[in-house]
């Protein structure tokens, strides 16, 4: 059995057609005929069902097509393996990041990793944590530096930070003075949010409906700038993560009563070829969880 016949029984169960497998594959109908011809001696059954003008593979042929399909993609993967070691010093990495951790945490790890790795670019890609997720889910992305709950069959994980939401006021709010606050204490406030698809948004209004208080939301925006700077002028309040905040003198930083915690995590998909670039960065991080914060120095 040679690879070269797996690629051609491939080819003709995607496309049912001798025919048609042989112009995609360049090679001649002959090529292929006699190749799955003498597959199926080998194999001693019939992998097509020739009755109908379509050839569709029998059950047997299709019980094949799975180990085919598994054989040739781990023939991909060590090509693009090996492939990934000679080219490691001009290796490109994206990572899917959230905007809110790209102000805090992204900055400081790149400035690091880019120390050690200096010929490896870094694309970041930004969307909330919710689509960076099923990005990753979906093959889109190879990693993803997520907010939230990364617990899933579909992907691995890698804790880099545990955090929390702190309620943001400008400096001389009438709250200014108290030790936590309550989300009866700010139903009445104007409230400034991040725009859907952000994990952060939708715990927030998750807490607002468990604790029964209908949320004045008066602004959506997904940059962070430009919600510090809302708070700053007094034009409402919002809850961001404690790191982005607490060197902010120009911010009131309070405290839930109940507190709402944030999960920070590098994420990758389960049983999925990574790159050699990819298994670097995520061995960088493993070496210490805590790289993101601001001790990488």
């Amino acid at each position: 059995m040679e690879l070269r016949q797996l690629q051609y029984f491939q080819m003709v169960c995607q496309l049912n057609s001798i025919t048609q497998a042989a112009k995609k594959l360049y090679v001649t109908q002959p090529s292929i005929t006699n190749s799955i011809k003498n597959l199926e001696k080998e194999l001693s059954c019939v992998l097509f069902d020739r009755s109908k003008k379509q050839l569709f593979p029998t059950v047997e042929g299709n019980v094949f097509l799975k180990r085919v399909d598994e054989i040739l993609k781990l023939v991909d993967n060590a090509t693009t393996e090996m492939k990934d070691y000679q080219d490691l010093k001009k290796g490109i990495l994206t990572i899917g990041i959230p905007p809110m951790i790209g102000t805090f945490i992204f900055p400081i790890v790149f400035i690091k990793f880019k120390q050690l790795y200096p010929n490896i670019k870094l694309n970041i890609v930004e969307y909330g944590s919710i689509e960076t997720r099923q990005m990753i889910e979906n093959g889109d992305l190879d990693l993803g530096l997520i907010i939230g709950d990364s617990d899933n069959n579909l992907l691995t994980s890698l804790p880099i930070l545990n955090s929390e939401l702190l309620v943001c006021l400008k400096k001389e709010h009438t709250l200014r003075k108290k030790s936590t606050i309550t989300f009866e204490d700010i139903k009445k406030e104007p409230i400034i949010l991040l725009k859907e698809g952000f994990y952060i948004r939708e715990k927030i209004l998750e807490s607002f409906n468990e604790k029964h208080v209908q949320p004045n939301i008066i602004l959506s925006s997904n940059h962070l700038e430009t919600i510090k700077g809302l708070i700053i002028s007094g034009v409402g309040i919002s809850f961001l993560l404690k790191e982005i905040v607490e060197d902010n003198d120009k911010i009131t930083k309070i405290p839930l009563k109940t507190t709402i915690p944030i999960k920070i995590a590098l994420v990758w998909r389960k049983n999925c070829y990574l790159s050699t670039v990819s298994k670097v960065f995520i061995d960088f991080l493993n070496a210490n969880p805590l790289t993101a914060q601001k001790n990488l120095d």
